[in-house]
């Protein structure tokens, strides 16, 4: 994988976050173990380049929509997340400790590490 981009990197764990689950910019970060919640971010922001690439599945670390302005509509990203049954009040995922998934549950892939 030492041939892969970080942002590569950063859209194959995306990838891997499970329809009706949501991931932080941090958790991505230390998973791969390379750069910062914010590098992962910028990462994101230029995902719609990238195909398949969920980013309406990762949020910041209080579960808040902090991406959502990066969406070609507004309200996307949480219409986005309703329709995975994933509750948004206020841009902000509701229980959010409930749909928190973590990349180390990921079975086999180890990113940057």
């Amino acid at each position: 994988m030492a041939d892969q981009t970080y942002y590569e990197l950063v859209y194959q764990v995306v990838r891997q976050i499970p329809r009706g689950r949501v991931t932080t910019y941090g958790a991505i970060a230390d998973y791969l173990a390379l750069g910062s919640a914010r590098m992962v971010g910028w990462a994101l922001h230029q995902s719609f380049a990238a195909e398949g690439v969920p980013a309406h599945r990762v949020v910041n670390r209080k579960g808040e929509l902090s991406g959502r302005n990066h969406f070609p509509g507004a309200g996307m990203m949480q219409q986005l997340l309703e329709q995975e049954g994933i509750p948004v009040s206020e841009n902000k995922v509701v229980a959010f400790e409930r749909y928190f998934w973590h990349p180390q549950e990921l079975d086999g892939f180890r990113g940057g590490r």
